[in-house]
């Protein structure tokens, strides 16, 4: 019994050990079974209450806490791990009971001191119990400023969106703002920040799963949301405007629809990697060609009719929007036109802050 003992108390150890690592310390995609079900057992509750919430206001209020409440659950359930571990394994080398293994090494683990100084065949294990807690609080403090920073760098360009695409973003509003305020020839530069943004949350989304659930600071912003404004607003272009240039959408667009792979690769979503052009997608025809109408009423010039773009717009949204759907769905993302359906019925909220023009006869 007591060898049994000790080999799961090794096992919960170094499974604990393994975790910490793979979410803390390696500084690429690895996945962490216990970090996950800590995450989901603290994701339910909250989604519970959220579901029964009236508008997407007070959903929002309901989810923000869970992203910094998975990070704490998480910490606590380290701990209390290296303590069951901990205790197992004292309790296999010594004749200690349970009750005593689990204060002998809560003492050491918590650096409290040594509960007891006459077993002298459990020094080695108070030692490195002793050295466990303070290492793994330190890496979690010291994982705290890198995963904030990583926040701050998504929501900055998040925000720098609103007067482009409204609150909540909508790719069509970013080619009519553009018009209204003669700047089409600028959409290369949109594009380009995007991609680099993609990149970026792309990386850090898969190192640091929890930023996913991190919402924005407003209720009606999402860097998911965000992310399909601008990847629809670059298939929106060129698809209408096939003689303009076409680098800097086409870049953008691969790089958020690689973004949102690479996440869904880590939550172990599965999608198709090399969809049909000609597949069909759930975004209707009829809000496509009311968006061309509405970009082109703001002045945004066309190349295309909506009908003729159509099947070029619909060739390129095929390779993101199954995942951007299920993403909004997973998240309850802000409900934003063309972003799919959520848990609950929700109206879907139209782009606000129109474009500021100057009264008539001022400069």
């Amino acid at each position: 019994m007591r060898v049994l003992t000790g080999l799961v108390g090794a096992l919960v150890v170094a499974g604990t050990f393994s975790s910490v690592l793979r979410t803390l310390v390696i500084p690429r995609p690895t996945r962490s079974s216990f970090t996950r079900l800590v995450h989901m057992a603290v994701h339910l509750p909250f989604q519970f209450v959220a579901d029964r919430c009236r508008t997407p206001e007070a959903k929002d209020r309901v989810l923000v806490p869970v992203a910094a409440v998975s990070i704490l659950a998480n910490l606590i359930g380290w701990l209390v791990a290296f303590w069951a571990g901990y205790a197992m394994l004292q309790a296999a080398v010594s004749d200690l009971d349970p009750l005593d293994a689990l204060r002998e090494a809560g003492s050491s683990l918590f650096t409290l001191g040594f509960a007891s100084s006459h077993h002298v065949d459990l020094t080695v294990i108070d030692f490195i119990a002793a050295a466990t807690g303070p290492i793994t609080i330190g890496l979690q403090i010291g994982y705290l400023p890198t995963l904030y920073a990583a926040y701050s760098r998504r929501e900055a360009e998040v925000t720098l969106l609103q007067a482009r695409a409204g609150n909540p973003p909508w790719g069509p509003e970013i080619l009519a703002r553009y018009a209204q305020i003669g700047l089409t020839d600028s959409l290369a530069e949109l594009f380009r920040n995007w991609e680099r943004w993609a990149a970026e949350v792309s990386e850090s989304h898969t190192s640091y799963t929890v930023l996913s659930r991190f919402r924005s600071p407003q209720p009606d912003r999402s860097w998911l949301i965000a992310l399909l404004a601008v990847m629809d607003a670059a298939a929106m272009q060129l698809a209408l405007n096939p003689g303009r240039p076409q680098a800097e959408a086409r870049l953008a667009l691969r790089a958020g629809f690689v973004c949102l792979r690479d996440i869904a690769a880590i939550w172990r979503i599965p999608y198709d990697a090399d969809p049909s052009p000609d597949a069909a997608i759930r975004l209707p025809y009829e809000e496509f060609a009311a968006a061309v109408a509405h970009a082109a009423a703001n002045g945004y010039p066309l190349e295309r009719t909506a009908q003729e773009a159509w099947p070029h717009f619909r060739g390129w949204r095929v390779n993101y929007e199954d995942l951007a759907y299920r993403f909004a769905y997973l998240f309850d993302a802000v409900p934003a036109p063309w972003s799919g359906p959520r848990r609950t019925q929700e109206e879907t909220l139209t782009p606000v802050t129109p474009v500021d023009r100057k009264p008539a006869g001022r400069e």
